[in-house]
C-alpha cells in the first residue's frame, strides 16, 4: 500500500490506521498566538508551523506582526522564521474573544496549550474529527492564557514537566504540541 500524504509520498507503508490518516483531511490546522512578547519567539513558531503543515497563523494582543506599522516586514522576526512569514497566511485579530467565538460558530476547535486545572496531559488529545479548523493557541511567556480565553476553549492541554522547571519556552512548548497534533 502506498499512502499519499506529505510525509510519505511515494514511500512504502506497512499499515495506516484509517481514523488517523481521515482525522486531519481537510482539516485546516491554524495556529493562535496571543499576547508574545518576543519576535523571536513569533519567528520560531511561524518556522515550526509551517514545518508541521499548519495553514495560518492568527496574532492578537502585543504579539507582534510579521510586518511592522509602516508595512515593512520585520528583520527581527524574519531573521528566527526564514522566510515561514511569507509561506503562511497570517491574519490580526482586532477583537480576539469575539473573533475566536466567530470561527468556532463556523465549525473550528479552540485547543489552548495551557497549564490549567482543566487541562489534559497533551498525549491523552485526540483530534476531533467533525471539526473544520483546529485552531492550537498558545500565551504570554510568563503568564500563560488568559481566563476569558482559556474559557473559550474545546480542549486545555499541557505538556508534563519531568524536570525543576515548571515549564518551557513557548515556542519549544508550541512545537511539542503542533506536532503531536500534526500525527
Amino acid at each position: 500500500m502506498v499512502h499519499q500524504d506529505k510525509a510519505t509520498i511515494g514511500k512504502k507503508v506497512d499499515w495506516v490506521n484509517p481514523l488517523l490518516w481521515f482525522s486531519m483531511e481537510g482539516m485546516k490546522k491554524s495556529v493562535w498566538l496571543h499576547n508574545i512578547r518576543s519576535a523571536h519567539n513569533v519567528g520560531s513558531i511561524f518556522r515550526t508551523a509551517e514545518g508541521a503543515g499548519f495553514d495560518h497563523v492568527y496574532l492578537s494582543g502585543y504579539t507582534p506582526l510579521p510586518i511592522d506599522r509602516f508595512g515593512r516586514k520585520r528583520s527581527d522576526l524574519a531573521k528566527v522564521s526564514l522566510g515561514a512569514e511569507d509561506s503562511l497566511s497570517w491574519s490580526a485579530l482586532e477583537d480576539p474573544v469575539k473573533d475566536i467565538q466567530a470561527l468556532k460558530e463556523t465549525g473550528a476547535y479552540l485547543v489552548c496549550a495551557e497549564q490549567d486545572s482543566r487541562s489534559i496531559p497533551l498525549g491523552n488529545f485526540n483530534t476531533p474529527y467533525d471539526a473544520k479548523e483546529l485552531i492550537l493557541a498558545v500565551g504570554e511567556e510568563t503568564e500563560g492564557i488568559t481566563g476569558d480565553i482559556l474559557d473559550l476553549a474545546d480542549s486545555i492541554v499541557e505538556i508534563p514537566m519531568l524536570g525543576e522547571k515548571e515549564s518551557l519556552n513557548v515556542s519549544v512548548a508550541f512545537g511539542i504540541a503542533a506536532y503531536h497534533i500534526s500525527q
